[in-house]
């Protein structure tokens, strides 16, 4: 398969060192992507893997996966071109979080809307599918939790698509997904990380993750 994943940071370095590892073929794209932190990124990475223009991946990928900081994603969707997405599953692995009111982070997108909602209408012809955005980067290929990594929650609209996405999971490692329904659904998936990092604080450890039990 062919994947771009939109985004240069950890988030993005990981996802595409875990796409390339697996043997797909990988195009990160980046403002910047003959950076010298990218050229290490390729030489370090197993697999079939190059760097592009965020418009280079989007083209690429018959996959796309959106690694972006989340207030930067109108941007990043015009300069890869809305029409790059038409009939691709899009994995949005982006959060709204937002540090106004101090160290504890809140959501930009409030509780009536999500990123993945937002993705959705500025890309009609995509498949978003919401996953990932929910544990650490270190933690998102090749999981390893005490007790066992959980279900990952995802969202989204299209059936397929996410059946898709579940498939990469188990491929990545994770046992499946909880499915949560449509794209809008995305509005809790992501609240959650802000509870996430006050426990990150709390603890003083950043490899944990939420999981669901049943008694």
């Amino acid at each position: 398969m062919r994947v771009g994943v939109l985004g240069s940071s950890d988030v993005g370095q990981a996802l595409g060192r875990g796409f390339a590892g697996r043997g797909h073929d990988v195009k990160l794209g980046s403002r910047t992507p003959k950076s010298e932190a990218l050229t290490t990124w390729l030489k370090e990475v197993k697999g079939k893997a190059s760097t592009g223009t965020f418009e280079e991946a989007a083209r690429h990928g018959e996959t796309i996966v959106i690694a972006t900081r989340g207030f930067a994603f109108d941007e990043v969707a015009r300069l890869a071109g809305p029409k790059n997405f038409v009939g691709k599953v899009v994995i949005d692995v982006q959060n709204a979080l937002e540090f106004s009111g101090g160290p504890n982070p809140g959501l930009f997108v409030g509780l009536n809307d999500s990123l993945a909602e937002r993705v959705q209408r500025a890309l009609p012809g995509a498949k978003v599918v919401k996953a990932f955005n929910t544990v650490p980067n270190t933690q998102m290929v090749d999981p390893k939790f005490v007790g066992g990594a959980p279900e990952m929650l995802i969202a989204g609209n299209d059936a397929a698509a996410k059946k898709q996405v579940v498939g990469i999971l188990k491929e990545f490692g994770w046992p499946g997904a909880i499915d949560v329904g449509g794209i809008e659904g995305a509005r809790w998936i992501e609240a959650l990380v802000p509870l996430w990092a006050l426990v990150g604080s709390a603890t003083n450890r950043w490899d944990h993750a939420f999981k669901v039990v049943h008694g």
